[in-house]
């Protein structure tokens, strides 16, 4: 699995246990230590822990891939999932304020993680960075 396929299959991870507002920034030209970081927001700590064990789980049973490390305190507001290819964030809204990564990074393309839109049930096909 490329790091384009691992963004998108943590996206959809995470879609299906209700995170909001993904989104996957194209890391590949700016740093050499990741491809994409990925963002979601989670309602509040309950959720984001969900999230986190519905990514771990599935990808370690599914595809043999475990996170390289895992970062974030119960309570936190924050949790992270570092697949090496791809750093996945799960923030509550405070906490995504507070840190603003898509704002830090602003110069990253952002992949389209072809996610259904709420609205009309198809997937995105925005500008592709990948």
């Amino acid at each position: 699995m490329n790091s384009v396929e691992l963004t998108r299959l943590i996206a959809k991870l995470a879609d299906d246990k209700k995170a909001v507002d993904p989104v996957a920034l194209d890391m590949r030209e700016l740093v050499g230590y990741t491809d994409f970081i990925l963002v979601v927001t989670a309602t509040n700590d309950r959720q984001a822990q969900a999230i986190h064990d519905e990514v771990y789980e599935r990808l370690k049973k599914d595809h043999g891939r475990l996170p390289v490390r895992s970062e974030g305190a119960r309570g936190s507001g924050w949790v992270l999932l570092d697949y090496l290819d791809t750093i996945f964030h799960i923030f509550t809204p405070e906490t995504r304020d507070r840190y603003r990564l898509e704002q830090l990074w602003g110069e990253a393309e952002r992949l389209d993680l072809q996610l259904p839109d709420p609205v009309t049930g198809s997937a995105g096909s925005d500008s592709d960075a990948a």
